[in-house]
C-alpha cells in the first residue's frame, strides 16, 4: 500500500385454518432445544439467562472432512418424488431452470467455505409464478430456498442436509416499478440489484441510503429478508427503516399485497417487519416499497488517527453533539486491515501516514447552501484541541473521498484473501465497545499469542467485524481444531456485555445453535410459533433461522 405466555395465530385465508398455540414450559422440548446428550432440556420461560447461554447446541456445525465444508442441519422436507419435481418444472417453464454445472454458482459463498445441494434452480420472472411454484412446493412438501444476490455470509442460502430442496432465484425479477420523488418513494422488485437502485433514487434527484461492500451484486430481496445494515445506519438505519411496505408469497402460496407507500398505517400487525429480517423463512418476498430521502448538497469526509477505540466513542459523542443527525457515518478500523490491505490491494493509497493503531472514517452530510463545512471543519478542529484525534485528512475532492471509503469497503476482501480462523458480527451498546476491544483481546490470545486480530466496523452503531486470523505464513485451516473455542470466548464476552452476536448479517445456518444459547427463550419460542402457524410444513429455507 502506498501509504411469552399464551400466542393466538389466525391464518385468515380460505386454505388456511386458525392455528393456536400456547407458549408454555412444554415447548421448550427435545424438539425445540437441542442439548448435550444427557443433558436436561430448560423448564420453562422463566429458566435462568445463564442456564440457557450454556447449554450446547449441535445445530449449524460444520462439515470439512471432505474439502470445503458442509453445513449440518435438520430438516422435516420430504424427498420428492420424480413426479412431483417435473411437474414443478412444467408450472415454472423450462426456461427458468438451471441444473448441474449450470447451478453450481447458486451452491457456494463468498468466502468458498461452504457447500450446498439442491434439486435444481428456479428463476420466475413475476409474483404470479413465485405464487405458483410455492403452492405446489408446499402441497408436495418440497423444501424452496429463496435466493437473492448469494452474498450471505452464515449459510442462509446454502441448503441443509437432508432432502435437495429447490433454490428460487429472483434475480429475473429485476425491474424498478416506480420511482415517486414526490413521495419519497420507489418500489423495486426483490431482484433489483441495490446498486441499480441507488442510481434509479439518484436519477431521479434522491437517495437510497442503504449502502454496504456488496451493493455491485447483493439483491433488494436480501437485503431485506436479512434487515441488511451497512454504514450508514447511524443515521438512516437498517434495511427495515428504509421499507415502506412489501409484497410477498405466504408458504403456502398466497400473496401478500401490501405495497403502500404510506407512512402511517395502523391497521393491524405489521407483516412487513415479521417477513423483514426473517431471513426467507416465512415467506419470498418479490417487491418491496422503499423510502427516499433529498440527495445531500454537502458533504464532508475526514479520516482521523484517534489514541484508542475509546476515545472514538468520546470523538463520535463530540461530533454529534456539534453536528447532530449530519453524521451519516462514523467507522472505526484497526492497522491490522490496513497490513492486510497493503499486501491484497498495494494500489489503494493509505491518506495517514505511519499507520496509525485506529482510524476512524467519518462522513458528515446535509442540503447545500448551509454552513454545514464550516461547522464540521471547526468541530474537528476543537476534537484535536481535546486530544480526540491526534493525525487526520479532509477530503477536498470526489477522488479523494472515494479513495477513503474504497480503503473502508476493501476491508472484507482483505479479510478474505488472508483467511480467517473465525469471523464475528456482533453488536454492544455502544459505550461497550471500548471495553469489549480490551476484554477480547488477552482471551484471544489466550488461546495462541501470535493470533493476528483485525477489528473493524460500524462504531456509530455499536457493529464490530471482529475477526481473528493465523499468524503470518500459516493457514487459517490450520487452526480447525479451535475454531469452535475462538468463537464461544468472543460470544460468550460479547453476551455478557449486553450485545448480540448477529448484528446484521443473521442467523442463516451457521448461527441456529447461538440463537438457542444465547437467545431469550421466550422469544425463540415464539419465532418457532409463528414459524409453525405461517410455514405448518417447515418449507420455507428449512434449516435456516430455526433449526
Amino acid at each position: 500500500m502506498v501509504c411469552p405466555q399464551a400466542v393466538t395465530v389466525i391464518a385468515k385465508s380460505p386454505m388456511a385454518k386458525m392455528v393456536r398455540m400456547v407458549l408454555s414450559s412444554s415447548l421448550l422440548n427435545r424438539d425445540m432445544w437441542p442439548p448435550n446428550e444427557g443433558q436436561k432440556p430448560p423448564h420453562g420461560i422463566g429458566t435462568p439467562r445463564d442456564q440457557v447461554r450454556r447449554a450446547r447446541s449441535t445445530q449449524g456445525t460444520l462439515d470439512r472432512r471432505h474439502g470445503p465444508a458442509k453445513l449440518r442441519t435438520m430438516s422435516t422436507i420430504a424427498d420428492p418424488t420424480p413426479q412431483a419435481l417435473a411437474e414443478l418444472r412444467r408450472i415454472a417453464g423450462e426456461t427458468t431452470v438451471r441444473e448441474g454445472d449450470d447451478m453450481a454458482a447458486y451452491l457456494t459463498e463468498p468466502r468458498d467455505l461452504y457447500r450446498g445441494q439442491a434439486q435444481f434452480v428456479l428463476r420466475p420472472e413475476n409474483t404470479e409464478q413465485v405464487a405458483d411454484i410455492v403452492r405446489h412446493c408446499a402441497a408436495h412438501r418440497i423444501g424452496i430456498i429463496p435466493y437473492g444476490g448469494g452474498t450471505g455470509l452464515v449459510g442462509g442460502q446454502l441448503t441443509a442436509d437432508g432432502p435437495a430442496p429447490v433454490i428460487l432465484s429472483l434475480e429475473k425479477m429485476n425491474r424498478i416499478r416506480a420511482v415517486i420523488p414526490e413521495e419519497g418513494a420507489l418500489v423495486a422488485e426483490a431482484g433489483v440489484i441495490l446498486q441499480d437502485i441507488q442510481q434509479s433514487a439518484d436519477e431521479a434527484g434522491r437517495l437510497f441510503p442503504l449502502s454496504l461492500a456488496a451493493q455491485g451484486s447483493c439483491r433488494i430481496g436480501g437485503n431485506l429478508a436479512t434487515n441488511a445494515g451497512g454504514v450508514q445506519v447511524l443515521r438512516y438505519g437498517n434495511a427495515r427503516d428504509l421499507c415502506l411496505g412489501i409484497e410477498a408469497v405466504l408458504p403456502n402460496g398466497e400473496v401478500l399485497q401490501g405495497l403502500k407507500t404510506l407512512r402511517k398505517d395502523n391497521t393491524g400487525y405489521d407483516l412487513r417487519h415479521l417477513l423483514i429480517g426473517a431471513e426467507g423463512t416465512l415467506g419470498v418476498i418479490t417487491a418491496a416499497a422503499l423510502k427516499l430521502y433529498p440527495k445531500p448538497g454537502t458533504m464532508v469526509t475526514a479520516m482521523l488517527a484517534v489514541p484508542s477505540p475509546a476515545v472514538a466513542v468520546r470523538l463520535l459523542r463530540h461530533l454529534q453533539d456539534q453536528l447532530g443527525d449530519n453524521i451519516t457515518a462514523f467507522e472505526l478500523i484497526k492497522d491490522q486491515g490496513m497490513r492486510f490491505l497493503e499486501k491484497v490491494l498495494p494500489d489503494l493509497v493509505d491518506p495517514l501516514a505511519g499507520n496509525p493503531p485506529w482510524r476512524v472514517l467519518t462522513e458528515i452530510a446535509g442540503p447545500a447552501g448551509s454552513d454545514l463545512e464550516a461547522r464540521a471543519e471547526a468541530a474537528m478542529g476543537q476534537a484535536f484541541e481535546d486530544a480526540l484525534a491526534v493525525d487526520g485528512v479532509l477530503a477536498t475532492s470526489e477522488g479523494q473521498r472515494a479513495n477513503m471509503w474504497n480503503i473502508r469497503e476493501h476491508l472484507p476482501e482483505g479479510n478474505r484473501r488472508t483467511g480467517s480462523i473465525s469471523s464475528h458480527d456482533i453488536s454492544l451498546p455502544i459505550g461497550r465497545v471500548a471495553e469489549f476491544i480490551d476484554l477480547a483481546e488477552p482471551r484471544v490470545h489466550a488461546v495462541d499469542p501470535s493470533f493476528r486480530i483485525n477489528c473493524f466496523g460500524h462504531m456509530g452503531d455499536g457493529n464490530l467485524h471482529y475477526n481473528v486470523f493465523p499468524p503470518e505464513g500459516r493457514r487459517h485451516r490450520d487452526y480447525d481444531n479451535v475454531r469452535a473455542g475462538v468463537k464461544e470466548k468472543i460470544h460468550d464476552l460479547v453476551h455478557d456485555l449486553g450485545g448480540s452476536v448477529s448484528a446484521e448479517h443473521g442467523i442463516g445456518r451457521l448461527k441456529t445453535g447461538d440463537l438457542v444459547k444465547y437467545g431469550d427463550p421466550a422469544k425463540v419460542a415464539a419465532m418457532r410459533a409463528i414459524k409453525q402457524a405461517l410455514d405448518p410444513h417447515g418449507i420455507m429455507n428449512p434449516g435456516a433461522v430455526l433449526a
